[in-house]
């Protein structure tokens, strides 16, 4: 059986909804068992954990040969801050894990993830990897570009095609690398089925590095709608920032990535990723168009 750590999150439904088209038995944690009732209709059998309660994470463990950390607290605050559920949380995990007899780990990271990195997300994860690497148990990190159900869509896209205008930090010009969660979802199930691939960190992206412009672009030309663009400066999204991160810690972080992500390099090469698990990685164009044609 295969716990699924995350299973109502953006990557986390489509890891069970991968998981259960190949026949595999998979058990969905979330914090609230009335958002699962989709990924009970596919033959998941969701069960109550949380990743601040260590105690609940015996019962979802026992018996999993496999653990996906699919789960993430970027937005956190308070008792769901990042420092709770990225950190102690999944460390917590970890040891509950290894007690458990789970014999296989697949981590969800965040390309480019370091100790030194200007982001505290970024350190967050570089210290889970190296948790997961002494952990005693075989493993597999995953390294994701952007998100485009996150960065591309919800910051940019849904705009476009509600007719909103379309904010942009700086001049929008900073090729950027968006992948689909879906296509993460594949390299996650391939890492449980590959040998290869325990013990390695796989770098994922989509096809494909494009600007704030590029991706405003897009979205006109599926839905149909002339956009109305804004730009931000830098420095006035580092401002926010620094005036937001007392009263809102997440949305702070999410100005910061902003920021920086417009000005340092975000492209990514996909040729490795094509050489470990052969999957064909989803355009930002067609993911788009699959949106609104499901809407």
């Amino acid at each position: 059986m295969i716990l699924v750590v995350g299973a109502t999150g953006n990557l986390g439904r489509k890891v069970v909804r991968s998981l259960r088209a190949s026949g595999e038995e998979v058990r969905a944690m979330t914090r609230v068992i009335s958002k699962a009732d989709e990924l009970k209709a596919l033959g998941a059998q969701p069960v109550r954990g949380d990743l601040t309660d260590p105690e609940s994470l015996d019962f979802a463990l026992r018996g999993a040969r496999a653990v996906v950390l699919a789960a993430h607290s970027l937005l956190g605050r308070g008792a769901e801050s990042s420092e709770a559920v990225d950190d102690e949380g999944h460390r917590a995990l970890l040891e509950r894990a290894k007690s458990a007899g789970v014999r296989h780990i697949i981590y969800t990271s965040v390309l480019g993830a370091s100790s030194d990195h200007p982001l505290d997300f970024w350190r967050t994860k570089a210290r889970v990897e190296q948790h997961v690497r002494e952990s005693g148990i075989d493993y597999t990190i995953i390294r994701p570009t952007s998100f485009m159900e996150i960065h591309a869509y919800m910051l940019i896209g849904k705009a476009v095609i509600e007719g909103k205008r379309v904010m942009l930090t700086g001049k929008g010009s900073n090729p950027r690398n968006f992948v689909a969660a879906e296509d993460v979802a594949k390299v996650v199930a391939g890492a449980l089925r590959i040998p290869s691939l325990r013990g390695d960190t796989i770098e994922v992206g989509g096809p494909e590095n494009l600007t704030g412009h590029q991706v405003v672009e897009i979205f006109e030309k599926v839905s149909g709608r002339k956009a109305r663009v804004r730009h931000v400066p830098v420095l006035v999204i580092r401002g926010m920032a620094r005036v937001m991160k007392p009263v809102h810690p997440g949305v702070s972080r999410i100005m910061k990535l902003s920021a920086w992500s417009e000005t340092t390099d975000q492209t990514f090469d996909p040729s490795v990723l094509r050489t470990k698990v052969p999957i064909t990685l989803t355009s930002l164009e067609q993911w788009a168009r699959n949106r609104i044609r499901e809407a």
